[in-house]
């Protein structure tokens, strides 16, 4: 068996600055969202999967997403849409729940747990972001 090459380094695709910037108004969007939810008599979750600005970011992140194909901003693009699209997945599981009178406690905590889940992969997504850090698969 060889050895690798330790003077050998792995050819990573130059990122766009640009897009890097497009990035942060995606997650800037999403938290506007959240924001909306804690301040009005919206919810995490309603606002997080209904409002105009989480709708507008997953919007640009299909819009783009071919762009990053190759660099650590792939992951980041991912990250959000795994993230809106497992919120309304589950947003609809928890209202299901709630259909019967003994579901509706266990479907509010299942939207409670839901409304932290999304504040913690956006704000994990973001510092992540902000240091030019990779999301994980």
């Amino acid at each position: 068996m060889s050895d690798p090459d330790p003077d050998m380094t792995v050819a990573v695709a130059p990122i766009d600055e640009s897009l890097l910037s497009y990035t942060h108004v995606m997650y800037a969007l999403h938290s506007l969202a959240v924001l909306i939810g804690v301040t009005t008599f919206h919810t995490i979750v309603g606002s997080f999967i209904g409002s105009l600005p989480s709708i507008v970011a997953v919007v640009m992140n299909y819009a783009r997403r071919s762009a990053t194909h190759g660099t650590f901003i792939e992951s980041h693009f991912r990250w959000q849409l795994r993230t809106f699209w497992f919120a309304v997945l589950w947003a609809c599981v928890s209202g299901l729940v709630m259909l019967t009178i003994i579901g509706i406690p266990a479907g509010l905590l299942g939207l409670l747990a839901l409304a932290v889940w999304i504040v913690y992969r956006l704000v994990r997504g973001w510092l992540a972001l902000r240091d030019r850090k990779a999301m994980p698969v």
